[in-house]
Order: C-alpha cells, then structure tokens, then sequence
C-alpha cells in the first residue's frame, strides 16, 4: 500500500470516528445538560402557528427570578412547583407526595439524590396525571424526596413530554 493511500485512509478513519463522536455526545451528557435554544426552538412553521392552535399555558417569572407553577396533581391535589430544567426528573416534597394521595412512609427510598440542598434517599413512582390550565400529561415518572427540598421541582420528565416550551421574554410558554 502506498503512502498516500494509508494517509488517504487514516483521514477517513479520523473523519467518521470526529462524526460519530459528535452525534453520540449529546446522548452521553444526560438531560441535565439542556441546550434551551435547541429544546425550545420551534420549527418556522410552529412559530407561524397561534398558541390556540395547541393547548398551551403561560408562566409569568416571578419577582425571585423563577417561574412556578400551580398544578393539578393526579386529579386531587393542587401542588405548587418551581420549574427547574437543570431537574432530570420531577421531584417531589414529603409533605407534596402526601398530598397527591401517596404515602411516603411506605416508599422505597433507594436513591442517593444530590440537590442544591446536599445528598438525600429518593423514591421512584409514576405520577399519573399532571394538569396545567390546558396542558394535561400523564404517566411522569418523578422521585419523591426524604429530605432537603423546601418546594417540589417541576424538571425535565414532565417538560421532554410536551410538544414544545420556550422562553419569550418574562414568559414561559408551554405546548402539548
């Protein structure tokens, strides 16, 4: 083989392995790690669209800097939650989970969770409904949280199950 075909060949090689590299990473990175302008974005034809056009509800910020929403959970409880995409999963307070009609005292706590707050032991369970003015999801998979959380967290389980969300001035527009 000559040189030039060996040199030929290693550019390829190098060139597919840089391709794959960088269609696996973002996989790798985890849904902590949200580019929101990518997630959010909506395609032209979305953008044209009016917000009746889909059931959508609107979240103003509030004055310490993050949005909230008040929420009807499993059909019983109105719980209030801070959004957080930097969240994987909703997480859930002791005092929340009781509310929505689960008893947190009977529940596996077999995760090590870090928050803000420090580390804590949480408990996977399947919420099955979640209601927000006119968006309504079911099935969101959340861990309720032994200790170290003031307020239940709105995070990437619920939002990756909407159409689209994205952030308009002091507004969060969420999509179903």
């Amino acid at each position: 083989m000559k040189l030039s075909q060996v040199f030929i060949t290693l550019a390829l090689a190098a060139l597919v392995a840089a391709s794959v590299s960088l269609l696996i990473a973002p996989r790798v990175q985890g849904p902590a790690q949200v580019d929101l302008n990518s997630a959010t974005t909506p395609s032209q034809d979305e953008a044209d669209l009016p917000d009746q056009s889909r059931r959508s509800a609107r979240l103003a910020l509030r004055p310490d800097g993050h949005y909230w929403a008040r929420m009807l959970v499993n059909d019983k409880a109105s719980v209030e939650f801070m959004v957080d995409t930097g969240a994987s999963v909703v997480a859930l307070t002791y005092r929340d989970a009781q509310k929505m009609g689960l008893n947190p005292g009977e529940l596996d706590y077999e995760w090590e969770i870090r928050t803000a707050g420090g580390t804590t032991m949480g408990a996977s369970v399947t919420i099955d409904s979640m209601r927000l003015n006119q968006v309504h999801i079911r099935n969101v998979e959340a861990m309720v949280l032994r200790a170290n959380l003031d307020q239940s967290l709105l995070g990437m389980s619920f939002l990756r199950k909407l159409h689209s969300y994205e952030f308009r001035g002091e507004r969060l527009i969420i999509r179903q």
